[in-house]
Parts: C-alpha cells; sequence; structure tokens
C-alpha cells in the first residue's frame, strides 16, 4: 500500500487522483508546512524539505516532486494510462510534465512565499505585492503557452486521460489561472473542466475542492 503525504486543495490531489485511476490502494496523511501537525515530523524524515506531496512507496523508498511521482505510477502502473503506450505520444506528455513543473507549479512558489526569493523583501508588502503581480501574470502567459503547445487529443494525454491532465487540472486551480484561460484559452479551459469530471476523478476533487 502507498501512502501518500498532502493536504485537502494541494498538488497532492494529483497524485491522488493518479492512484485513483491506477487502482493502487493507498492511505492519505493530511499535513504540510503550512499545516503542521504530529505527521508533519514524519514528513521531515522522508523529504528534509517538508515538501506535499511525498509517496511512500510500497518498498518503503520515498518519492517526492510531483510530475517525477506521476511519471512513476505511470510506469509501475502501465495499464492505467497515466502514460501513453506510444512513444512520441508518450515523449510530449514527459514535455508537458516538465513543463508545468518547471514553469507553472514553481512560480506559485514565489507567489505564496515572495519574500523567499527577494532579499528584504520582509517587511515590505509593497515589494511582495509587486513580485506577486509579475509573477502572476508569467504564470498566465506560461499557461496561454502550455495551451498551445499541448493541445487535448482528444485528452492532454492522448487517447485515455492520464498524468498530463491531472497535473495541469490541479495547478490550474491556483492564483487566477482557470479565469484567465476561460477568456484568453477556452479550449484548454474546456478540456480541465472536462478531466475534473471524469468519473474517476470527481470524487478526487470534490473532496479536496468541495462544491460550495
Amino acid at each position: 500500500m502507498y501512502t501518500l503525504y498532502g493536504k485537502q486543495g494541494a498538488g497532492s490531489a494529483a497524485v491522488e487522483a493518479a492512484l485513483a485511476l491506477a487502482r493502487a490502494p493507498h492511505r492519505l496523511v493530511e499535513t504540510a508546512t503550512w499545516a503542521q501537525n504530529d505527521a508533519y515530523a514524519e514528513l521531515l524524515k522522508l523529504n528534509p524539505l517538508g515538501q506535499i506531496p511525498t509517496l511512500l512507496l510500497e518498498d518503503g523508498s520515498a518519492m517526492s516532486e510531483s510530475a517525477a511521482i506521476l511519471i512513476h505510477l505511470g510506469e509501475a502502473h502501465p495499464d492505467s494510462g497515466l502514460l501513453p503506450v506510444d512513444v512520441s505520444v508518450r515523449a510530449q506528455v514527459l514535455r508537458g510534465l516538465v513543463f508545468i513543473a518547471a514553469n507553472c507549479y514553481a512560480a506559485i512558489s514565489i507567489i505564496d512565499y515572495p519574500e523567499r526569493w527577494c532579499e528584504g523583501a520582509d517587511a515590505d508588502e509593497a515589494l511582495q505585492e509587486r513580485i506577486r503581480a509579475g509573477t502572476r501574470a508569467r504564470l498566465h502567459r506560461h499557461w496561454e503557452m502550455f495551451a498551445d503547445v499541448f493541445p487535448a487529443h482528444p485528452w492532454l494525454s492522448g487517447e485515455r486521460i492520464g498524468a498530463l491532465d491531472l497535473l495541469a487540472a490541479v495547478v490550474s486551480k491556483w492564483s487566477g489561472s482557470r479565469k484567465h484561460l476561460e477568456a484568453h484559452r477556452p479550449a484548454l479551459h474546456q478540456t480541465l473542466l472536462r478531466i475534473e469530471t471524469h468519473p474517476d476523478v470527481a470524487p478526487v476533487f470534490a473532496r479536496n475542492w468541495p462544491p460550495a
């Protein structure tokens, strides 16, 4: 059985959805840097950065980094459809996963914690907001690029819903990206909504983002 360390509404939702698609038995342990509890000490032993998601594998080793976890699960569960069989399609899915991790997910960290990335910004709220605004604009531009480079056929992962769909649907939830895409890249926006309502994925999204 896998153990997934994560938090409701966080990036761990993508891995949770992947485990659901793979029909992989797992248990969820809720903890995070911003919501530390007794389980946070366990998390630090597995991942010194204290980042979520962190996945404890069946052999007792740990994996971190969302894209890497999704790739591993796709390889460990080849029938899940998380990674496409076709070599060319798989190459683009891997490219898309790393694109989101490097360009979109990374921007969220700056928006959430601008003081970590600019010396002297701790006590300067105006400077922090300028950093957030600039990073948010860049994030939205990255999502436009993603939409142009990675169209759905009919899913972002190819013929079946897969890892790239899950990561895109989760990371686009933050910092106004969905609203921006609705206005500027409506086709991708519609694909993201379709991903969320997939029968295997919908319960995971409903748990992480309960309907109002």
